[in-house]
């Protein structure tokens, strides 16, 4: 038996890299070399007298010993983690650090900051534009608001909102360049907010996946793309969530009701050890329930419209069945550039 503990700095070094299956991944996520955490592992096997990874390849594999002592590693670091969050954020007060995917950030996000500042006015915001995965395991990021698939390692994530895709385009393109039918399409510029896999999705459900396309712009995500159309430079995909404020106030019109599932949706993630933080718990809780308000706030809008159009009570129940972001926003922004269209 020891008769003290082996190196701090030697157990964090051999946790991360067995966690990660890589002496590089532990490098990033502590900051240091590569060949820093290569050297405190082996002043770790020379502690214990036995190596602890079979190197074969790239991939580290755990020898027997290493894996009967990395979960209580991970346990204790977690642990610890937890009770210095704990201790360092006693209250809802202080500094939030988030990264949010660019377009939730800018048209969604940064829209209602100010109900979070008003319901926790002693909570700092420190928001960066990014959907890279790597910052869930950074300590100068506490909360990541990701697009993807949700199977991310060693973290907490839990979904936010799936979302629907469907074009949208400014009404002034709209109304200068003819867009009544799907084939109508190749005359307009399309403007991919990812590699253009959305767009043959959305167009293989339209059955026009073998359209002749003409000009093609790729950027690097959707909250580019957004704003390229918004300034009439083409034909974007929109989302139920980031375009639906712009759809709602005539900015983007929605030309076609026809609408998909995305590929992949929005989660809410973090490490482990810094969900128990009260001040991630509040701001986690809150993005959830502005979520949802959002929705009872437009079926609510979309059941008075039909009460009114059909005078009739049992109207709303016709509204909650029909309704879809799609098609309320699309009639509310459409109206006004079909009176230009008459003109």
């Amino acid at each position: 038996m020891f008769n003290r503990l082996p190196p701090l700095n030697s157990l964090r070094a051999f946790e991360a890299a067995a966690r990660r299956g890589s002496v590089s991944a532990a490098a990033r996520e502590l900051n240091v070399t590569h060949g820093a955490v290569s050297h405190q592992i082996k002043a770790l096997e020379a502690v214990f007298g036995t190596p602890l990874f079979e190197r074969n390849g790239k991939r580290l594999k755990l020898t027997p010993q290493a894996a009967l002592l990395l979960p209580a590693l991970t346990h204790a670091f977690e642990n610890i983690a937890a009770a210095t969050a704990l201790v360092t954020r006693p209250s809802t007060s202080g500094s939030l650090r988030i990264s949010c995917v660019p377009a939730l950030l800018s048209f969604w996000l940064i829209p209602r900051m100010h109900q979070f500042s008003e319901q926790f006015p002693d909570i700092s915001l420190t928001l960066v534009a990014s959907n890279d995965p790597e910052l869930l395991y950074s300590p100068d990021i506490d909360v990541c608001i990701l697009y993807g698939d949700g199977t991310w390692l060693d973290c907490w994530a839990r979904l936010w909102s799936n979302l629907q895709l469907f074009p949208v385009v400014s009404p002034t393109l709209m109304n200068s360049r003819a867009l009544r039918s799907v084939r109508d399409l190749r005359d307009h510029v399309l403007l991919h907010g990812d590699d253009g896999r959305e767009w043959n999705t959305w167009l293989a459900a339209a059955d026009a996946l073998d359209m002749p396309r003409g000009r093609q712009h790729f950027m690097s995500d959707a909250r580019l793309s957004t704003e390229a159309a918004l300034s009439g430079q083409g034909v974007a995909l929109g989302d139920t969530i980031t375009a639906g404020s712009l759809i709602a106030q005539g900015e983007l019109v929605v030309p076609f009701d026809l609408s998909v599932p995305a590929n992949d949706a929005f989660y809410v993630a973090c490490r482990n050890e810094v969900r128990s933080a009260p001040i991630v718990k509040v701001f986690v809780d809150w993005f959830f329930s502005a979520l949802e308000s959002d929705r009872g706030a437009e079926l609510q809008a979309s059941a008075r419209r039909a009460i009114r159009g059909r005078g009739r009570v049992d109207a709303l129940a016709a509204a909650a069945e029909s309704f879809t972001p799609v098609s309320r926003a699309r009639a509310a922004a459409q109206r006004p550039v079909k009176r230009r269209l008459k003109s």
